[in-house]
């Protein structure tokens, strides 16, 4: 039996019609008759309402070798020798997380990119005759607003990263999912394909473009230090809109991507993870420590390009050495 024989065979049990049982869960009527003709099928709110107000398992409804409703109490399969298995619920509840924290994290992420914005803007206005502070106080002001930011933005990180903690094992991909549960996962992920893809592409266009203020300010100004200063801001401001596009977007796709196993979330990208991570920790560091020993941020923005094409070619030679081996 299909899910849209079960779907009839439930609705009819309940003396229900299909706009009635469409009333209940927030549909149109064509699209009850839709499901019931296997034309279409629920998206993944619906299956989980349906199992509600069905009184039955997602895995009722969704495996076609159940016949009868003869359902474990949990609801639920034995796993898999090898991993965890995960039910709709669960694969659910993940996606559903990691979409509600996606906007704090998005602007925590945000904040790293920001941090120095207000240091650079004092340290550049402290150099101007007019300025009523000086290179020191800016300096220190500066470093607070800095370390402010990284604060917060590390504790709502660590939060966000402790909500998710007890699904740590989808990230190593030490699971299997439930039967149904991946054709339910891929229409969410085309759901939120194009919001993605957009926000990707502006994000894309903002890297790509976020340097010409400072090649405006060249042009048309010269060596004027202080707008110098302020297009460094307004670069780092763009680079900044462009990360939180990407983390905004991309926590509920890279959840459909981690119960999938796609993208960088297969298990070959997960063996290269460990080496990135120790790469950008470098380049960050290297970022930071030659921007605070030499001041001249209007220039060290450069090493970012530079270490984004040394990654690329740190995955090729990755890749050249996975294959020799193999």
């Amino acid at each position: 039996m299909i899910l849209a024989d079960k779907i009839i065979a439930l609705r009819r049990q309940r003396g229900w019609s299909q706009e009635e049982l469409a009333g209940q869960l927030g549909v149109s009527r064509q699209a009850v008759s839709k499901w019931e003709s296997a034309s279409a099928i629920p998206d993944l709110e619906r299956i989980l309402k349906m199992s509600q107000i069905f009184e039955v398992s997602t895995d009722y409804l969704l495996k076609e070798e159940l016949e009868e409703l003869e359902i474990s109490a949990d609801g639920g399969t034995e796993p898999e020798e090898g991993g965890k298995s995960v039910s709709l619920e669960e694969a659910s509840s993940f996606m559903e997380q990691k979409k509600r924290h996606a906007l704090s994290q998005a602007i925590a992420i945000a904040a790293y990119t920001l941090c120095p914005v207000f240091l650079i803007f004092l340290a550049g206005y402290s150099e101007l005759a007019s300025a009523q502070i000086t290179e020191e106080a800016a300096a220190g002001i500066g470093l607070v607003a800095l370390l402010l930011m990284i604060g917060v933005a590390t504790v709502v990180v660590v939060l966000n990263d402790a909500k998710l903690e007890k699904y740590e094992y989808l990230k190593k991909g030490n699971f299997r999912l439930q039967y149904g549960v991946e054709g339910i996962v891929k229409k969410r992920q085309e759901e939120i394909g194009v919001f993605y893809r957009t926000c990707v592409a502006a994000a894309t266009f903002l890297f790509i473009t976020a340097a010409l203020p400072i090649f405006l300010v060249m042009i048309f100004l010269g060596e004027n230090d202080f707008f110098s200063v302020i297009a460094v801001d307004v670069m780092l401001l763009l680079v900044a809109v462009g990360v939180f596009l990407i983390v905004w977007s991309g926590e509920e796709w890279s959840a459909c991507q981690i119960l999938l196993r796609e993208g960088e979330f297969t298990p070959e990208e997960q063996s290269r993870k460990p080496v990135f991570k120790i790469y950008w920790c470098v380049v960050t560091a290297l970022y930071l420590g030659i921007s605070f020993w030499t001041f001249d941020w209007h220039r060290t923005w450069m090493i970012w390009p530079c270490a984004g094409v040394l990654s690329g070619a740190l995955r090729v030679i990755l890749r050249i050495q996975r294959d020799a081996k193999e």
